[in-house]
């Protein structure tokens, strides 16, 4: 099996792909039913087929309100509450709650008329479809401001990612402590990579190093990077990059509220 990363918004020309969505969702697609030699067991195989029926129904328009729900329903639950109900969370995202409620009852019965949804349960359902359920491990370049705001941050820790490396050229920030991780050198990265399992690489470095570090990770197997530095990266058409701008969400944030 081999995952497909797709994402709601972007531009493709010829092997460069960028991306400037709020969301990637990676599918698995089956091409067999087992190696040579080695079957899937049936209970496997079930699960993979009830699976495809979800991604059949997960488009990336409600893949992207799925996400901004899970994200209301994680703050909702640091705030100690147990239900929620669509009307509140359509007032944190601006998505209408008739279309919360399509949008959740495509993929089952979730929540009771009059008392809204389990929180816990919906978290739980919710990454299942979007198949982010378990942890994914990260590795973060540069140990600066930005760097070290990231690695103590609980926003990745939320949604099941850990940023399990973090990796600095500055030879005064490797072997200090960033949150409970310490910094290593960045020549470590190829053997790190081949042995760890890192599926994400987010780029907190400046946008003259960014290139030569998504190289890396391509090279490393890594498929998809979040790219906090200002540089367009150029890398191959099964990678995806997400570029997170402030500045850009400025600009769009002013477009509505100057329209």
């Amino acid at each position: 099996m081999r995952p497909i990363v797709r994402a709601p918004r972007g531009e493709l020309t010829g092997r460069r792909r960028q991306h400037f969505g709020c969301f990637v969702e990676a599918n698995l697609r089956v091409t067999g039913c087992g190696s040579p030699g080695r079957s899937l067991p049936c209970v496997v195989m079930s699960q993979i087929v009830e699976d495809d029926r979800l991604a059949d129904r997960l488009t990336l328009g409600v893949a992207a309100r799925l996400s901004r729900y899970l994200q209301v329903l994680t703050q909702a639950k640091k705030m100690g509450k147990s239900s929620i109900s669509s009307q509140a969370i359509s007032e944190y995202t601006g998505v209408n709650p008739t279309q919360i409620r399509r949008d959740l009852s495509g993929f089952g019965k979730f929540g009771k008329r009059g008392v809204g949804y389990d929180i816990d349960s919906l978290i739980e359902q919710i990454r299942k479809i979007l198949r982010t359920s378990g942890q994914h491990n990260i590795a973060l370049f540069g140990a600066g401001n930005l760097g070290q705001a990231i690695a103590t941050s609980s926003v990745f820790a939320d949604h099941g990612f850990r940023i399990a490396y973090i990796f600095d050229v500055d030879q005064a920030k490797v072997g200090t402590p960033v949150g409970e991780i310490t910094v290593r050198p960045y020549a470590e990265l190829t053997d790190v990579l081949n042995d760890s399992g890192v599926e994400v690489g987010v780029l907190a470095v400046p946008g003259a190093a960014a290139q030569q570090v998504a190289d890396d990770l391509v090279a490393g197997g890594v498929q998809i990077i979040f790219n906090y530095s200002d540089a367009l990266l150029s890398v191959p058409s099964d990678v995806t990059v997400h570029t997170s701008s402030p500045a850009v969400d400025l600009l769009h944030a002013l477009y509505f509220y100057l329209a």
